[in-house]
């Protein structure tokens, strides 16, 4: 028979709900129907149930964020279909007009995870702001003027804010720590599978061009808005909303979903817990917070080039549609090297030498974009560098969920305070991509950030094994640290 397993000692502010897993002494005990199991029946309960949630949720979450980026990158792909000479913008004012975005994502990351942290809809809500962004995206091929176009980029950003934080706190309600950085990796698969579509579709539909009078990149925001607003309306009816109801799953499977995050934690997810505004605190003071904050926003410093991505790469001298389709493979390659380096992560339960050694590979690739203007070497840039790290940034978001993880609003805080901030060299960054075809300013600021991205690893795996350490000790990790009824079921944080 499957053994049950106790896990801790109940907390004060646990609410009753989670009493039904727990026995007299106030331990946490696998329910009766699982207990029931033998070992390979339980093994394979959970392997079915995994992939169900899976089918249902991860491609759903994957295409939501290959049209988010699609939505936010097209600009890149207009630029180069004469979106400048049409609405007479200079080379400051396109800069502008692409960080002008990133000032309203910043600006409701946190208040929409708070949000999302306490609402019985979360999936719901997502889909929601997608169909939102889909039409202001839309709205976007009716511009004619410089400033038109800066306002549709700021409500673009503000609504698309709710996405990316909210899909990682959204996979959080289903996935525990030993799962979550390979549905990371998934998720962000969308991105570049974003990417190395975008300039595909992009050669596609500008060949709309002059169809009905309308300009080819007028086009291109037109088709890609209408086509996410159509199927955010066709995911809303899909996405679950809590791991108490999943599309697909019997009773069995969904309590042994709940069971496996709740063993995870030693505790069930409640929001119950706290306020929003109380889970926006405690992730502010919790040192964990501004630690994993510092790798990722080194991170996202050099994940600014995939911005100017199509225009570094027509540096090495091809036609429009070329430089179109030579920026696709660095990409593709991508998404292997994230899915790769998500589940081995995931497989090991190890997350430092899962950042550092692909960063590694970014500082090469930086030395040899400031190097040399030789077209080979160049592109080995290109291909080298979203791979290595976005491969890097995918174990840091897993690193951060899985230490910020309790309470659920401070989780759902901590995601997107984090996030924030770590987008914003998406607004100043811009400005540093001059001097083409070298790029000599941009690409020192990417080395300098990749080698300081290493460096912060190891100073958040230090004070995570110290605080592991005092764990196993018996002694006070601080208000910062898991919960009590976390600690007595053994947690630790994973490194």
């Amino acid at each position: 028979m499957h053994t049950p397993k106790r896990l801790s000692v109940v907390s004060q502010n646990e609410n009753v709900d989670q009493e039904k897993h727990r026995d007299q002494t106030g331990h946490l005990v696998t329910p009766p129907n699982l207990a029931a199991l033998t070992e390979a029946e339980y093994n394979t309960l959970g392997k079915r149930a995994t992939w169900k949630m899976d089918i249902i949720i991860m491609p759903i979450m994957t295409i939501m964020y290959i049209l988010n980026y699609l939505d936010r990158q097209n600009i890149a792909s207009a630029r180069l279909a004469n979106i400048e000479e049409d609405l007479n913008l200079s080379d400051t004012d396109y800069k502008t007009a692409v960080s002008i975005l990133f000032a309203g994502y910043i600006l409701m990351q946190v208040p929409s995870n708070m949000i999302a942290g306490k609402i019985a809809w979360p999936g719901l809500y997502i889909c929601s702001a997608m169909a939102v962004w889909g039409v202001i995206s839309a709205l976007m091929a009716t511009v004619t003027s410089f400033v038109g176009l800066l306002m549709c980029r700021f409500f673009l950003g503000f609504v698309e804010a709710v996405f990316f934080p909210g899909a990682l706190f959204f996979l959080s309600l289903f996935y525990n720590r030993q799962q979550f950085a390979l549905r990371t990796a998934i998720l962000y698969s969308g991105s570049q599978i974003g990417n190395a579509c975008g300039g595909l579709f992009a050669i596609a539909i500008l060949n709309l061009e002059g169809v009905h009078g309308i300009d080819g990149w007028r086009w291109l925001f037109i088709v890609e808005g209408a086509l996410t607003v159509g199927l955010a309306i066709i995911f809303a009816f899909l996405l679950p909303n809590s791991n108490k109801k999943i599309i697909g799953l019997n009773d069995l499977e969904i309590e042994w979903v709940q069971w496996n995050f709740e063993k995870d934690l030693g505790q069930q997810d409640s929001s119950d817990d706290a306020t929003a505004w109380q889970g926006l605190k405690m992730a502010a003071r919790d040192p964990k917070t501004w630690l994993l904050m510092s790798i990722l926003y080194l991170c996202y410093i050099v994940g600014t080039v995939v911005n100017f991505f199509p225009s570094v790469v027509s540096t090495l001298g091809y036609d429009r549609n070329t430089t179109y389709a030579l920026t696709a493979p660095p990409f593709l390659l991508c998404v292997f090297c994230m899915l790769a380096n998500g589940f081995h992560s995931d497989k090991k339960q190890e997350r430092f030498y899962h950042i550092v050694c692909p960063f590694i590979i970014t500082v090469i690739a930086n030395i040899i974009a400031v190097s040399t203007l030789n077209t080979g070497a160049r592109y080995l840039a290109m291909m080298l560098l979203p791979g290595s790290f976005y491969s890097s940034a995918v174990v840091i978001l897993s690193w951060i969920t899985g230490s910020l993880n309790q309470p659920k609003v401070k989780r759902a805080s901590a995601i997107a305070l984090i996030n924030a901030i770590c987008n914003t060299p998406n607004i100043w960054a811009s400005y540093f991509y001059i001097g083409a075809p070298r790029y000599l300013i941009a690409f020192c600021i990417l080395l300098a950030a990749s080698a300081g991205a290493v460096i912060m690893a190891c100073v958040t795996r230090m004070y995570l094994s110290k605080q592991n350490k005092k764990m196993d000790a018996g002694q006070d990790v601080g208000p910062s640290g898991p919960t009590a009824a976390q600690i007595a079921a053994g947690f630790r944080y994973t490194l």
